[in-house]
Order: structure tokens, then sequence, then C-alpha cells
């Protein structure tokens, strides 16, 4: 087990290598604007070469954010991080503490390693042993209860080769569970943060969060609507003024643009977007989908603003400039894809003139 957590020194020395101006401090933490994110690819061994590779790349061109989940290719995504971790620090390379390692749980998953069916897994491994029991799984293949995430964690640990987690975020958590009401949703919720917080005490976690996609981005009268402000309460009840409820992640781009422009929450009794409210409560954004899968590459290949810079790179330097966000995360396997996405690494974000003028243009 590597052991250790992302350090303000080390952060730091990290970012010096580096354009420096390419970081963002937040807890004392020097954070590249650029994260990569490991989501989509097949559980297989080739597939585990090219995402520990990916990493291992992103981390030697600047990128100190690196983000995963336990259910992300069946547990396989994390042990590709866990092995580019392990493979750099041997060589040297990096140290434990100059990287920021965010993961996820909640979703039920199966394990990409063994072949056996998905439900004869989870009964298994989760129902035989007691973790969870009838009712505690949700139309949404989601689970939150102690007993649960408290496993998921251990496993998380393991497949990271690591004693402690920077980040971890309770994922996906009201979207899925949409049975639930929101009050039974926010008890709930209280729990995980007290179990979060016991974890932070016992050196497991560092930070906690939520990963969302639509409760913090759509309107309040929507089911799935949840108060970020509401939430940051429940960290303080639960953990005081140091509580370790510190970051979010949702999706945001040049066409899911509601956590930019979309007034939905209240803060302060002041209707504010997610992005304003979260710089407002001292909670870091970071975003998924900024390529949403590509798609968002080839309808910029189109545009004039484009044809300074590759696609990708436009792309990524308009969220990375938005205010609020500390960084992008950005999914990438192939080593092609990992030369054109990091491309942005090599110059500064934009001034708030200059992301003025480039929204300006983008509009017109």
């Amino acid at each position: 087990m590597i052991s250790g957590h992302a350090t303000s020194e080390e952060t730091k020395k990290f970012s010096e290598k580096f354009l420096i101006e390419n970081y963002n401090s937040i807890q004392n933490l020097h954070l590249s604007n650029v994260g990569i994110g490991t989501y989509l690819g097949d559980t297989d061994s080739q597939t585990d070469k090219m995402v520990t590779e990916a990493v291992k790349k992103s981390i030697l061109s600047g990128v100190n954010v690196i983000d995963t989940a336990i259910n992300y290719r069946a547990q396989k995504s994390e042990r590709s991080v866990g092995k580019a971790l392990s493979e750099l620090i041997t060589e040297n390379l990096i140290k434990r503490e100059q990287i920021f390692i965010c993961t996820k749980n909640g979703y039920v998953t199966n394990d990409g390693d063994i072949q056996e069916d998905f439900m004869q897994y989870v009964m298994r491994e989760f129902g035989k042993s007691g973790i969870v029991k009838e009712g505690d799984i949700s139309s949404g293949y989601h689970c939150m209860t102690i007993p649960y995430l408290e496993d998921q964690l251990e496993r998380s640990l393991k497949n990271l080769g690591l004693d402690c987690i920077d980040l971890m975020y309770l994922h996906n958590a009201v979207e899925g569970h949409p049975e639930m009401s929101k009050s039974d949703f926010l008890v709930n919720l209280k729990k995980v943060f007290e179990f979060y917080e016991t974890k932070r005490k016992q050196g497991k976690i560092r930070f906690y969060g939520m990963a969302t996609w639509d409760c913090f981005r759509t309107s309040p009268d929507n089911s799935l609507f949840l108060s970020l402000e509401d939430v940051v309460k429940i960290a303080q009840d639960v953990g005081g003024n140091d509580h370790g409820f510190r970051f979010i992640q949702l999706p945001f781009n040049l066409h899911l643009d509601q956590a930019m422009l979309l007034k939905n929450q209240t803060v302060n009794n002041k209707q504010k977007s997610i992005l304003d409210t979260s710089l407002e409560l001292g909670i870091g954004v970071f975003t998924s989908v900024p390529l949403m899968q590509g798609k968002l590459v080839e309808w910029a290949k189109s545009k004039p603003i484009f044809t300074d810079v590759t696609p990708s790179v436009g792309l990524l330097q308009f969220i990375r400039s938005t205010p609020g966000v500390l960084s992008p995360l950005i999914g990438q396997k192939s080593s092609q894809h990992v030369d054109e996405n990091l491309e942005v690494m090599k110059t500064k974000s934009m001034s708030k003139s200059e992301y003025d003028e480039f929204v300006k243009k983008l509009v017109s």
C-alpha cells in the first residue's frame, strides 16, 4: 500500500515543474486546472494498459488531478490508476503527496476481473454477507447505506493501492434514488456525511463531496433538485467548521451550460448559479464531459472561433477559464488523445478580458 496523501508543500513543488499559472490553490493544495477522467472503456487487459499509460503520461505532462470511481470499468479503472501511481513512484518520477486522487462510491458494481453474472456477483458478495439487505438497492442500482459504502471504500483503497484517498465522492446519489423523498434523502445524506467524517478521522479519506449529474443544475421545481447551501449546512452540523465536504462534480460544457447560466441556487437569500454559489460557499467544482465524449469536437471544427487552436484545446480552455471551475476532467486513453488534449497545459488559461471576448464571439 502507498502511504500518504496530497500535501500543500508537494503539490506546490509539482506545480513549479510546469506552468505554475495552470494550478489553482484550494484547501492549501495546488491542483492542475485540467484533470484526467477514467470513465469509459472495455474491461479487457488492453484497455487496462491504455488507461495506466494515459494516467502516467498525463501526470508527466503536469496533471495532478486524477478522477475515477469504483464502478468505472467494473473496478478496473481504479486498478489501472493504482498501477500508474505505483510505477511512477517506484521510478522516482513523482511522490504520492503530489497527486490528488478522487474516486466515487454508491453505485452497485461487479468486478471486471471475475467472470460471473452481475446479479450472481452482487448476491454472493453483498447479499449473502449481509452487507446489503432487501430494499437497500434502488431501481437505479445505487446503494447509500453505511455498510455498503464502507465495503466499497475498503475495496477502492485496495484497488488503488492507497492507504488514504484524497477525495471520496458520493456518486450520483440523488439521481440514483429517484423514488426517495427529498426529506428521506437528506436524512440519509447526513448519515453518509457522518460516516465520511469518521473515515477522515481514521485517515482513510481527506475530503468528501458529491459527484452529480442533474441535481445541482436543474430547476428548483424538479424532484431531483438539491440546494448546495442545504448540503453545506448538513456538513457543518456533522463536522463543524472543519468539515470535509469541500468539492462537488457536475457536467459543464458549451452544450450543458446550466452550471454557469441557470440561477437556480439560493445562497444568503440571493439567486445564483451553482458555480457562483460554490465560489461563495468555498466549494471547489470539478466538471465532467468537457468534450461530450468527442461530440463537441466535431461541432467545434466548423466554428471560426476555434481556428487558432485545436477544437479540444479550445473547448478545454473555455471551461478551465470559467470562474468557479477548478478543473475540467478529460477522459483520455490513447496516447494521441493525451498529446492533443494536454497541449492546453502548455499555455495559460484565459484572462477575464480574453474570456469575455471569447464568450462574446461565441454567441455572436
